[in-house]
């Protein structure tokens, strides 16, 4: 069976990845929920009782929702562009495996490796509209 993917590919199945990742640290938001009892009535007055972690958690997964917004826009007009290549999936699987360690160093409370994570992130899209650009 080969699985090679094409530079396109993985623009695109990039895109679908980040897309998981902006919902990983929910997991944790939800089992820091049920366990603090969930308020139906009421989801969003419960954060102050939400455990540290989840609390942690939820800023990972609101700063996942807008990152997204910028890696879409950079994978797609990368991709209508035309001008995927190695050096682009390089940026994108470089902006997932960031964005993955970004979530986890947030939700373990180390903003000395999280910010660096933030950081190298936004280097990818840069990267990936400047090879649009070209």
């Amino acid at each position: 069976m080969n699985l090679t993917f094409s530079s396109s590919q993985i623009l695109l199945y990039g895109i679908a990845i980040a897309a998981g990742l902006v919902y990983l640290p929910y997991i944790l938001v939800a089992y820091g929920r049920l366990s603090v009892g969930y308020d139906v009535n009421a989801p969003r007055a419960m954060f102050d009782r939400l455990p540290d972690y989840a609390k942690r958690a939820t800023w990972a997964h609101q700063n996942s929702f807008e990152v997204f917004a910028l890696f879409v826009a950079a994978a797609l007009t990368t991709y209508v562009s035309d001008v995927a290549s190695e050096q682009t999936s390089l940026y994108v699987f470089v902006f997932l495996a960031a964005r993955f360690l970004f979530s986890l160093f947030y939700i373990l409370d180390l903003p000395w490796l999280r910010s660096p994570m933030w950081a190298i992130s936004m280097v990818c899209i840069g990267g990936l509209f400047s090879a649009s650009l070209l």
